[in-house]
């Protein structure tokens, strides 16, 4: 069974909502949301990237820093453009972009369900973005982002989703193309068939916010190690969600790109390749739609690569996952990168930078050679968590994101 939990969020006032909320914090670098926030003190990013009050190059894991994240909230709170729900409610998120919608409830998923495994998971975590996140989360008393989370279709808890959103909702702006609309949920009997329908769903899946969720759970510990008597049912055990259902999810394709050919120049990694791939010279960019498919950029040229012999391993999902595959047969072997996590010479160019970045890239000199790689599938990803493996890193790039600042989770 799923365990979720209706909340008092601190929401958003709507006539601020385009104004205040912001892109998640993981997709931004600081001094991308440096620029973002210059001349708007209410961009949420204050809250979350309070790194953006201080000079580039300050310590982003400071103790001031995380200080400056929670004075901000309740500066903002203080402005009044923020108000907090009397009763505990779920919030019904809708994101619509590129004419496709995906709706998506807001609630409190169980930490306890989480460290069980009951919440299934695709991605590792490093260490230091965790503790970062739970810094955050304990500095501000408040769990400021959701998590992106996915669940099998259910034609029952579609049913519920229509009929709410069938009312206005309270909420309706645009941000970065995407139109956000939100509807508070209050009504008893609705907010009893949603804990009953998710009551008989299982697993979850976390999407995207692996480091939130990790983070959340290290939090609740530490909590815990300085409260033994707590009794489990305080906010802090659960952790902020969205959970959308798998058949509205996009999933866009995460690149590659390299900074050297080692020893080799093109015609000898084309002649080297040549034992595993067909490859074809093409006039314009390559955007890979099948499996097993890629583009390489490199020299002003695009070339279509296709693997000539794959049989993936059912035992193993996650090596089929095209971002393994390709590090398999080409980046490991002809270009000696045998660990993407690790190794300097490669980066990674995801979402709707799309394959005109890759050109972008390479021919500012900054890196030699590009990868084109196919979109994951919303199925791969469950495949591979429900067989407790993680997908290769940089496999998957939700899109749209969600903007932070339009619910917090108050852990006080």
């Amino acid at each position: 069974m799923a365990v979720i939990r209706p909340l008092r969020g601190l929401r958003v006032r709507p006539e601020f909502a385009e104004q205040v909320t912001a892109p998640p914090y993981d997709v931004l670098t600081s001094d991308e949301a440096r620029d973002i926030v210059l001349g708007n003190p209410k961009s949420f990013l204050r809250v979350s990237k309070p790194e953006v009050d201080f000079a580039s190059g300050t310590p982003a894991y400071s103790d001031a820093i995380y200080r400056r994240g929670r004075e901000n909230l309740e500066r903002l709170i203080e402005e009044g453009l923020f108000c907090r729900d009397e009763r505990p409610c779920f919030y019904l998120y809708r994101l619509t972009w590129r004419d496709q919608a995906q709706t998506g409830l807001v609630a409190l998923s169980s930490i306890e369900e989480y460290n069980e495994g009951k919440i299934r998971r695709h991605e590792h975590t490093r260490p230091d973005k965790v503790n970062d996140r739970a810094n955050h989360i304990v500095a501000l008393s408040a769990q400021a982002e959701p998590v992106f989370s996915t669940f099998r279709y259910r034609r029952d808890v579609a049913a519920i989703f229509d009929t709410t959103s069938a009312a206005p909702p309270e909420y309706d702006f645009a941000a970065n193309d995407v139109r956000h609309q939100l509807w508070v949920v209050r009504e008893d009997s609705i907010v009893t068939a949603l804990i009953t329908a998710f009551g008989t769903i299982t697993p979850l899946y976390i999407a995207d916010g692996h480091h939130r969720s990790a983070a959340a759970a290290e939090a609740a510990s530490r909590f815990k190690s300085k409260d033994p008597s707590r009794t489990g049912g305080e906010s802090h055990n659960f952790f902020l969600n969205v959970f959308f259902p798998h058949t509205e999810l996009r999933i866009l394709p995460y690149h590659r790109v390299v900074r050297n050919m080692r020893d080799l120049t093109l015609p000898q990694l084309i002649e080297k390749a040549g034992t595993r791939f067909t490859m074809a010279r093409c006039a314009g960019p390559v955007e890979p739609t099948k499996k097993y498919q890629f583009g390489l950029y490199c020299q002003h040229q695009w070339f279509e690569l296709a693997l000539t012999e794959m049989t993936p391993d059912a035992h193993h999902p996650a090596q089929s996952i095209d971002s393994a595959v390709l590090s398999e047969t080409f980046l490991s072997p002809l270009l000696g990168i045998r660990d993407i996590r690790t190794d300097k010479r490669i980066d990674f160019v995801g979402g709707i930078r799309g394959v005109n970045e890759l050109v972008r890239l390479v021919d500012s000199g900054e890196f030699t050679l590009a990868f084109s790689l196919p979109p994951a599938t919303v199925e791969e990803l469950l495949t591979v968590a429900d067989a407790g493996e993680v997908m290769p890193p940089k496999s998957t790039w939700f899109e749209p994101k969600l903007r932070s600042g339009l619910v917090v989770n108050l852990l006080e």
